[in-house]
């Protein structure tokens, strides 16, 4: 059952760029791996990762002189580093921060199928390199995730007690709620934030875009409201999934959020616990970089607007079954009584305490695309 699940999950989920955006070669004279598109900087190392699950991923760590913390940046849908290397740069020189960015199993140059469970694999050997390599240390580690990234971050900040921060950019509650306006957790749902992000500790920016076509903003604000130490978010007002690097404000409230959690956390509720702003006076960001073009999408959009009753919805999901070959026994299984397959809010690798919360609906179902434009000049 748990193959069908990751099956499903990389039917919906996942568009590695076709081709890569890069190559990784290695330099004769110095032995150092090096990603072929981009000049060599000696602040900035290539690397290669083994994984629990038998990959190797690519990563770049980006230094950044006498930094305190590092971001570990997990990236969008149809992204890979070669078009996120600029990006991290330019984050990491403006926040003053050391910057960790990888790409998922089956992404780039990185060997293995994409799923959701390599994806936490791959943040885990990353952390772990940052751990072991590098000397860093769980509390002065940011992780960032991006959309489709928001799914590792907050599975692995769940678990990670002493974290600095989190921030989620665009994020889902789940993958299945991209499509469906649905209230439950069904097994065969993907990155299950919604029932996660209860169990992050430190403090969650969340940043999303008013305008969002891909993420309603919707999800934004209900992982914003589950958490438990809320930071003031940013909805980005007419930012849409691709652009947010682009406003201003993105960079300031960034800055913004770095300079805070480096105060005691009495200090930090006092000033940004419930607040919420839409926009703030900033100055440019995006006078460094080139834009990035991505055309990511999880799969054609579904116009599903209506409540429907257990039995129409798991209808629905026929076609996904049959595209992965389920016999009729499995394609039975999804028909069961909804009160007996319907799981709990509370995800299963995790018990602590139940969290209180009230859904909201989600906005017309989208078509859920990872593009990622790069900050232009």
């Amino acid at each position: 059952m748990g193959g069908v699940t990751s099956s499903m999950a990389a039917k919906l989920a996942f568009s590695p760029p076709n081709p890569p955006f890069y190559k990784v070669i290695t330099e004769k004279s110095s032995g150092l791996l090096l990603l072929d598109r981009f000049p060599h900087r000696e602040n900035v190392d290539v690397l290669k990762l083994p994984t629990r699950r038998g990959n190797k991923i690519v990563a770049v760590y980006v230094r950044y002189p006498m930094a305190t913390r590092t971001v570990l940046y997990s990236h969008g849908n149809a992204a890979d580093i070669g078009q996120m290397y600029q990006l991290f740069i330019d984050l990491s020189i403006h926040l003053k921060v050391n910057l960790m960015g990888y790409d998922y199993s089956g992404y780039g140059q990185s060997s293995g199928k994409p799923s959701e469970h390599n994806t936490y694999a791959d943040i885990e050997a990353v952390y772990k390199c940052l751990e072991e390599s590098y000397n860093t240390k769980q509390e002065d580690i940011i992780l960032y995730g991006q959309s489709v990234g928001s799914g590792p971050t907050v599975n692995l900040a769940a678990r990670l007690p002493r974290l600095r921060a989190v921030v989620l950019h665009s994020p889902i509650l789940s993958g299945l709620r991209v499509m469906y306006s649905v209230k439950h957790t069904y097994w065969f749902d993907i990155y299950k934030n919604i029932d996660k992000i209860q169990f992050v500790k430190c403090p969650v920016l969340v940043i999303h875009g008013t305008s969002d076509e891909v993420v309603d903003c919707s999800h934004g604000k209900q992982l914003w409201e589950l958490c438990q130490e809320k930071y003031e978010p940013l909805w980005i007002k007419g930012g849409k999934h691709c652009n947010l690097e682009l406003f201003p404000e993105y960079i300031e409230h960034l800055k913004k959020f770095i300079s805070t959690v480096e105060k005691p956390p009495s200090s930090r509720r006092n000033n940004h616990s419930r607040r919420s702003v839409d926009q703030s006076t900033a100055t440019s960001f995006h006078h460094h970089s080139s834009r990035r073009k991505s055309t990511d999408c999880f799969e054609a959009p579904r116009k599903s607007t209506s409540k429907k009753e257990p039995l129409d919805f798991i209808n629905e999901l026929e076609p996904f079954a049959l595209k992965l070959d389920l016999n009729d026994d499995k394609i039975g299984k999804l028909r069961i009584p909804y009160e007996h397959m319907e799981r709990s809010r509370r995800s299963v690798e995790y018990i602590e305490k139940p969290r209180i919360s009230t859904d909201m609906k989600s906005e017309l179902p989208r078509m859920s695309v990872d593009c990622i434009d790069r900050i232009q000049n």
